[in-house]
């Protein structure tokens, strides 16, 4: 990718059936006038490949004032999820994305639009993240991509890819924090009263809530671990709370939720510490405490494998972007 400084000139790709939300980033981010608390001015352009009119999902639709040829003047060009997003957006755009890299540009894509650039070639042999619904399905069809799932956002030389929904505002700060330091990025992220700074090995998403089982003992058994995480549990101890051998408990365990008792019980208390990170003040030692780990050690462990980052960096991500009127921020994997 480019140097520090050399991203001024943005352009958004938006096809029929294309995503408000993820096209409305690519806008906020860099398509808004922020020069007078000290942004500089983005050259902001929205794209379409013919003259007419594009049709959201969400049922309008807009006419853009640039086609494909404003793409050759580009810094960075960002192709947005459409209604046919796990297909190929056609030849005329994939020539444009190869130019741009050729001619030191960079290219970035938002939650599936990653399909559009691994349909072009773009991805082959770089790594590459997408929405985590879409990941194995981007891995089995286009082998020489290395998908790295469950994560943020990730930048593979000139081209970046995101996962769903609001990483592509993670990425977007990402790429202007690179080409114009931390105090411009943090300017655009307190004006969108999001966080200024998500790493992008950061987990997309944790499956944490206590899903319906079939089998209403080993529901029963859930929701009574949910209640004990700060206790320290045993298979052998909660199988018993569902009546039921630990071998047996083992093998039904696996089969309702797809992961193993210990597993399950991680996530559930990575996932108790994310929230008390996120809202109550007690000290790091008292969250590995009450959720169950027994040292700050252990949950700085567990929480960086889970989650990707420390919990102080986790704090330290929702705790600096709050304002008194700010309300409470999206989980990670929103």
């Amino acid at each position: 990718m480019g140097v520090p400084g050399d991203l001024h000139d943005v352009a958004v790709v938006v096809g029929e059936g294309f995503s408000a939300f993820e096209f409305s980033v690519a806008c906020e981010v860099f398509g808004i006038d922020r020069t007078e608390e000290g942004v500089p001015a983005f050259r902001f352009a929205v794209c379409t490949e013919g003259a007419g009119p594009v049709g959201s999902r969400q049922g309008f639709s807009l006419t853009a004032d640039h086609r494909f040829d404003r793409l050759d003047t580009a810094d960075l060009i960002i192709v947005t999820p459409t209604k046919a997003h796990r297909g190929p957006a056609g030849e005329a755009l994939h020539e444009k994305l190869y130019a741009a890299i050729d001619r030191g540009a960079s290219v970035a894509s938002f939650c599936s639009a990653a399909f559009v650039l691994a349909h072009a070639g773009l991805l082959d042999g770089r790594r590459a993240t997408t929405h985590y619904r879409y990941a194995a399905e981007l891995a089995q069809r286009f082998p020489l991509v290395e998908v790295v799932p469950d994560v943020l956002y990730v930048e593979d030389g000139p081209v970046a890819t995101s996962a769903g929904t609001s990483a592509g505002i993670d990425l977007s700060l990402h790429l202007v924090r690179r080409h114009h330091g931390s105090a411009v990025a943090t300017a655009i992220a307190r004006r969108m009263v999001v966080p200024p700074h998500r790493d992008g090995g950061q987990a997309q998403y944790l499956e944490a809530p206590v899903r319906a089982c079939g089998d209403e003992s080993l529901q029963n058994a859930l929701t009574w671990a949910v209640a004990h995480l700060d206790q320290d549990i045993d298979v052998a101890g909660w199988s018993r709370t569902a009546t039921m051998s630990a071998r047996t408990f083992a093998r039904r365990f696996r089969a309702e939720t797809g992961v193993t008792p210990h597993r399950w019980l991680l996530e559930q208390r990575v996932s108790a510490a994310r929230n008390l990170l996120e809202d109550g003040d007690e000290t790091i030692d008292e969250v590995a405490r009450r959720c169950g780990f027994g040292s700050a050690a252990m949950l700085r462990q567990h929480f960086l494998r889970l989650v990707g980052t420390t919990p102080t960096a986790y704090r330290r991500t929702y705790r600096g972007s709050r304002s008194p009127e700010a309300v409470r921020l999206l989980p990670a994997g929103a």
